[in-house]
């Protein structure tokens, strides 16, 4: 008992280096496997799309000079370029490009916590936050649902996810300050995106995607996933009001007279910053949603909400700022996620060790996809389903990517979903589901680690926090699941 109590979670790069060590150990025992790929086309809205996926049909082993099953345990030091466990962790760091993968995610997020270290500088957000408490006044408890319906909305419409480190950097002080904490801030920001996200009727990225892929009519079956939404978001803002309301804490009369003394001095190079600010959120907003920008154009735009939020601090001298202070600030903010982009390289390698995502190249990931699918046969409908969503929430694990997974996972589970009398669609439902929940607790998404570094959080605190909530989440998912096997969803 003594034990228990002074049990310490592992920090979360011990966690993934545990992690990458079994992957290591699997490489070693789960025979190396290829798939053959082929282009389909669809129609989504006024656009044919176009993508690369694996032929269900055509995996076959990688085998040896005797046509035996290939293992091969990844060496310990590569000096050749191969793949190595000592290795993985500088090549997770250098993995994909500026649209994606470990480089990416780092580039965005240095750039959106220097952007933010110049938007914070002066105390113009400060002072906002002052006057939106004096007009509150006792009514701040109601923003709490506001916010998780407004950024739930985000993740359903248009697939919100790295654009919650922004945001999560902003609520946070305005939250602290009403006398929430730093996991209110994650909770209506980052948490809400991935709840729409996951029970989305119209997602692009990954309902559209797997509908797609699978072969089902594009945005079809939308009531019953309009109702999954409305039913997952309004548990989620019952769930972080009620949590709000437990932990806030009452402000002294002096934390009153000073709120409402900063209140007063908004003066007009501070009213111009929150303009910027605000004008900023709608440019990122319309990006996303009208033109689709990704993560290099979001890095870009709010490094432009930045340097002008900058630009107006020295013109109109607020806070008498100088030009070294804010270029200090821009570095303080870019540091504070250095240790978030550690993690996402370090992340990047289990995926590295398992011989990596690409289909054609043989690998234990590959294998491991095959006899996943291939285990579903003899199974009831019900139980299928039940384990595509298990199966999609921990193989979100290695691929966080919700259409990076659909493309992977969607062209086996479709047509062994047809085998086992369960709908295509509701393949599609598992899938979402899956893919979508977990993204709210595995240490391998860097949407989480960049939310969970600008608020100060750890990911071993935040994990004991939230597993309770994740859980009854998957029961949900569960009984939403069953719902469609027996309405013939």
């Amino acid at each position: 008992m003594k034990m228990l109590k002074n049990f310490e979670i592992p920090h979360t790069l011990i966690l993934i280096l545990i992690l990458m060590s079994f992957a290591w150990l699997i490489s070693a025992v789960v025979p190396q496997g290829s798939f053959q790929t082929k282009s389909i086309s669809y129609q989504f809205l006024d656009k044919e799309v176009t993508k690369t996926i694996l032929d269900s049909e055509s995996f076959q082993y990688s085998l040896d000079e005797q046509g035996n099953q290939r293992t091969q345990l990844v060496q310990l030091f590569s000096g050749d370029g191969k793949a190595g466990f000592l290795n993985a962790v500088f090549d997770g760091l250098t993995q994909g490009d500026r649209n994606g993968g470990a480089v990416g995610v780092i580039a965005f997020l240095l750039l959106i916590g220097g952007s933010f270290g110049l938007i914070l500088a002066p105390s113009s957000i400060n002072k906002s936050m002052m006057r939106l408490l004096s007009l509150t006044k006792g009514k701040d408890l109601l923003t709490i649902p506001l916010f998780c319906l407004i950024f739930s909305l985000g993740g359903a419409v248009f697939g919100m996810g790295e654009e919650a480190i922004a945001f999560a950097m902003l609520l946070a002080p305005i939250l602290i300050s009403q006398g929430y904490n730093a996991i209110t801030a994650v909770l209506c920001t980052y948490v809400s995106t991935q709840v729409g996200f996951a029970t989305s009727w119209m997602n692009p990225f990954n309902v559209a995607v797997a509908q797609g892929l699978a072969d089902v009519p594009l945005l079809s079956g939308a009531g019953f996933r309009f109702v999954m939404w409305c039913v997952f978001t309004l548990v989620l803002m019952v769930f972080s009001t009620r949590y709000a309301s437990g932990i806030k804490v009452s402000k002294t009369a002096e934390q009153t007279k000073e709120t409402e003394s900063l209140a007063n001095h908004l003066e007009t190079g501070d009213k111009l910053i929150l303009a910027n600010l605000f004008i900023g959120i709608i440019w990122v907003i319309w990006g996303v949603s009208a033109k689709g920008y990704y993560i290099a154009e979001i890095a870009t735009q709010f490094l432009a909400i930045g340097l002008s939020s900058a630009l107006i601090t020295r013109l109109f001298k607020v806070d008498r700022l100088s030009l070294n202070q804010l270029a200090n600030s821009f570095q303080k903010g870019a540091s504070g996620l250095v240790p978030v982009a550690l993690i996402v390289g370090f992340a990047q390698a289990i995926l590295i060790i398992l011989g990596g995502a690409e289909p054609t190249a043989p690998s234990a990931l590959n294998t491991i996809l095959h006899s996943t699918a291939n285990s579903l046969e003899g199974f009831s409908q019900t139980t299928s389903a039940i384990v595509m969503l298990l199966f999609q929430s921990v193989f979100n694990l290695f691929v966080t990517s919700g259409s990076g997974q659909a493309a992977l996972t969607m062209p086996l589970l479709a047509p062994m979903a047809d085998l086992v009398s369960v709908s295509r669609q509701t393949a599609v439902l598992a899938f979402q589901l899956g893919d979508g929940l977990t993204n709210i607790i595995v240490p391998t998404s860097a949407s989480l680690l960049g939310c969970l570094g600008v608020t100060g959080i750890s990911w071993n605190e935040w994990a004991k926090f939230i597993w309770k909530f994740l859980a009854f989440n998957m029961l949900l998912a569960t009984i939403f699941v069953v719902v469609a096997v027996a309405i013939g969803f």
